[in-house]
């Protein structure tokens, strides 16, 4: 069997986009190391960190660059009622968020980029993260487009959302 090439970086494919970038999240808890502390924090506290503090330092200015070259980056999420302490959390982080009942859905979450790759966000069911993978398959490619198509009209717009 042939051997697949790796995953490209996140950060190779937000750059290699060219029309757009969509982000599907279908979990209701992510234990995503590097926002340990910050979740933390919010859960003791409610507070939430400054866009310019070290928690969006490598985030914001990716998405900023792919933005100015005119590429349109969406993310929305699917959440479960009642919501979890982490839902909680990212709604508090989170531009844009969404509300759906019945969906044809993939099984992970996933980036669209350009509809010429989807990058599968991999977890543990505990919510550690784990390689990601890709695919350039025209059907997860269909699948995926249409997922998020359907998401994003039924999204509930962060602004509108409560919890």
């Amino acid at each position: 069997m042939p051997r697949r090439p790796p995953t490209p970086s996140f950060e190779d494919l937000l750059d290699s986009a060219q029309a757009h970038a969509l982000h599907l999240e279908l979990r209701d808890v992510y234990a995503v190391g590097e926002e340990r502390e910050v979740y933390d924090a919010f859960l003791r506290d409610g507070s939430v960190p400054a866009d310019d503090s070290a928690f969006w330092g490598g985030w914001l200015p990716l998405v900023e660059r792919t933005v100015a070259r005119g590429v349109t980056v969406r993310r929305a999420r699917i959440v479960s009622e009642p919501v979890t302490d982490y839902i909680r959390f990212e709604h508090a982080i989170t531009d844009a968020n969404c509300r759906a009942s019945t969906l044809a859905l993939p099984g992970n979450d996933f980036w669209l980029i350009d509809d010429q790759v989807v990058r599968w966000n991999l977890f543990s069911g505990d919510g550690e993260a784990l390689e990601p993978d890709h695919t350039d398959d025209p059907q997860a490619i269909k699948l995926c487009t249409e997922a998020f198509r359907v998401v994003w009209d039924l999204a509930t717009d962060h602004a509108d959302y409560r919890i």
